[in-house]
């Protein structure tokens, strides 16, 4: 070789060592989360550049504390990493960091191979149905099997290929088993590519085998260079778009579902407002778009749904057309597919799966580009004006209804029951109630929440109610001050799903992430006791005075006792002025206040609400069953009729 080719033989090495870079799967993987950035929308409309990821929620175990638990020890000061204290929790937390953020930005989560992993399912499949945005990477069994079987394996007889983490296939939008440190540089990008996609998002999985985790490979350098992710929006279809104009051109008593894809759109809230004002059309919110119209707008009827305000219900009952804006229309929406049987419906969605629910005409788009789109080609168009004035008097009559119910005192020698602490609550941040955001998932609150809250602003409700899940509730708040640490985050959960998962109190403590939790007691599963009981059957299994029990009984427990040995402050008060007083306390305080008060597990708001199917057993010897069934069949078939 002559000294020319010897020059550009080293010159060649130099260049292809210069642009490759040797790391470990799990360096790789960290390091290319941490490249990742979006740009978002600041204080007064300023756009700014920041991390995709806001960190990493991590509980180490065998399986992931020597490979990912390395790589992020090197990226600790650009990729945070949280210690939790549960994994379905931590999942839930960083659910709620991205729904907190409109799903602009999102976290992930790392476990252990085993029961680590298996703890994530429920967490996936909670954000699954709410489509929303997270991060799975649990470890994984060894791809060698040289030490096959390891602690915590769980083998299958048939498949040597199954390990604990396909438990996560069905409940994940995309998943894949990292076999290879070569993997990444196409599984990574496509994961990417789900979280941020309007129609496809939901929770990714990378099941990261521990020995892969730790083999070496040389990635190119530009995989990992700092990169703004797009968030695709998608433009309606021409055809589409004149099939829905012509449903809207011949209604005359039009109505607004608003979904969570409102909120998740761009500027979908100011959208959804220009096109209620501009054509006369009342709103009903699902409780993922509660907030996306002020509670006070003139147009804003409410909740809608089984939940639902009775403006929003009779409005929806007697509509000829209902525009579905980014929402799955699930039972609680549609009131079991008997709530909008007058009207055409018109499913505007970024997911197709979902505009076609409930036999709807379909426009797929993004909300704000489509309903941008429908304003402008319908020009001066409008409802009728005695239906949109219909609909702003239900609306008042309405708010009145939700101050009596939030406002009256009770009776005396009586508890007080989920709308008088609701009302407490928003009372004591009279000065800006807007800037709480109240967290919520299960149970009878949900309920109440969706009919009573007065939500001023986008964000400001955050009620997982989508898979109802109960145990979401404190360590979705979590999540939420994480995302928001600027606002105050009530958490208001019954007791039963307090006693599910209580432990990131502690997480909230360790962090300086303070919340103001509200702990309703009413002794046992009060909303699951009245639909039991609504359905025939007799008390049984959900309040604690009703379950078997030993000898000692049911326990007296001390929430406030407990809390305060998580390390946050807390107290139990006896009534409505006592709470009053103790969240003044808890708004002042600087660390997670806990406030529990005693409340009555049978009393709900009556107005409002709309039937839902629960089947009831065609048979049975007890009297309640049987006229429950009646009741059930007359439904049914008022369905069928209509």
């Amino acid at each position: 070789m002559n000294t020319r080719d010897s020059h550009a033989a080293a010159m060649g090495a130099a260049h292809a060592q210069s642009s490759t870079v040797r790391l470990t799967a799990a360096q790789a993987l960290v390091r290319y989360l941490a490249a990742q950035q979006v740009e978002i929308e600041h204080d007064r409309g300023r756009r700014v550049t920041v991390p995709l990821f806001g960190g990493v929620f991590a509980i180490f175990g065998h399986g992931n504390v020597a490979g990912i638990g390395e790589a992020l020890h090197q990226h600790r000061d650009v990729l945070p990493t949280y210690r939790a204290h549960n994994e379905q929790a931590m999942a839930h937390s960083a659910i709620a960091y991205a729904k907190a953020h409109m799903r602009r930005r999102m976290m992930a989560v790392t476990t252990s191979i085993g029961p680590g992993a298996t703890n994530l399912v429920t967490a996936a499949a909670l954000a699954h149905v709410n489509r929303l945005p997270v991060l799975l990477l649990p470890g994984d069994t060894f791809v060698s099997r040289a030490p096959d079987p390891v602690l915590q394996q769980v083998e299958d007889f048939h498949d040597a290929g199954v390990s604990a983490n396909d438990t996560l296939k069905p409940v994940s939008r995309y998943f894949d088993r990292i076999v290879h440190p070569a993997q990444l540089l196409t599984a990574l990008p496509r994961a990417l590519r789900v979280l941020t996609d309007c129609a496809l998002c939901g929770p990714v999985t990378l099941a990261l085998p521990q020995d892969v985790q730790a083999m070496a490979y040389d990635y190119p350098r530009d995989f990992f260079a700092p990169r703004v992710v797009p968030f695709p929006a998608p433009m309606p279809d021409a055809a589409e778009l004149d099939v829905a104009l012509t449903r809207l051109r011949a209604a005359k008593r039009p109505m607004i579902v608003a979904g969570g894809g409102v909120l998740y759109s761009e500027g979908g809230a100011h959208a959804l407002r220009a096109f209620a004002e501009r054509h006369g059309i009342p709103v009903g919110e699902t409780q993922a778009g509660k907030g996306a119209l002020a509670w006070d707008h003139p147009l804003n009827a409410g909740a809608i749904g089984v939940t639902g305000s009775s403006a929003s219900n009779t409005l929806a009952h007697e509509a000829d057309c209902v525009l579905a804006v980014g929402t799955r229309l699930q039972d609680f929406t549609t009131g079991s597919n008997t709530l909008f049987t007058q009207a055409y419906v018109i499913g505007l969605n970024a997911n197709a799966f979902d505009a076609i629910k409930h036999r709807a005409t379909t426009l797929v788009a993004d909300a704000r580009h489509g309903l941008d789109t429908l304003s402008a080609l319908l020009g001066d168009w409008a409802a009728d004006l005695a239906w949109t004035e219909r609909a702003r008097l239900l609306a008042v009559t309405w708010r009145d209804t939700v101050t009596h119910r939030t406002h009256a005192p009770p009776a005396a020698d009586t508890l007080p029951y989920d709308a008088d602490v609701i009302g407490a609550v928003q009372r004591s941040a009279a000065r800006s109630p807007e800037d709480d955001i109240v967290v919520c998932a299960a149970g009878t609150l949900p309920a109440e929440l969706h009919k009573l809250w007065r939500a001023g602003r986008p964000g400001a409700y955050h009620v997982e109610y989508g898979y109802s899940c109960m145990g979401y509730e404190i360590a979705g708040g979590l999540g939420v001050k994480l995302a928001r640490p600027e606002r105050e985050v009530v958490v208001m959960v019954g007791d039963g799903s307090y006693l599910m998962m209580n432990s990131e109190i502690a997480t909230s403590v360790m962090l300086g992430a303070k919340l103001i939790v509200v702990v309703l007691d009413n002794r046992g599963y009060g909303c699951i006791n009245r639909l039991q009981q609504a359905c025939g059957g007799a008390p049984f299994n959900n309040l604690l005075e009703d379950c078997l029990q030993g000898p000692h009984g049911a326990p007296a427990i001390d929430f406030a006792a407990h809390a305060r040995a998580l390390g946050a402050q807390a107290e139990h008060v006896a009534n409505l002025a006592e709470l009053a007083e103790a969240l003044e306390r808890a708004r002042a305080a600087d660390r997670t206040y806990v406030v529990v008060i005693d409340t009555d597990p049978a009393r709900t708001t009556d107005d409002g609400g709309w039937w839902w199917e629960v089947a009831v057993p065609e048979v049975s010897t007890r009297d309640a069953v049987r006229t429950a069934r009646a009741a059930y069949d007359a439904h049914v078939a008022a369905r069928e009729r209509d």
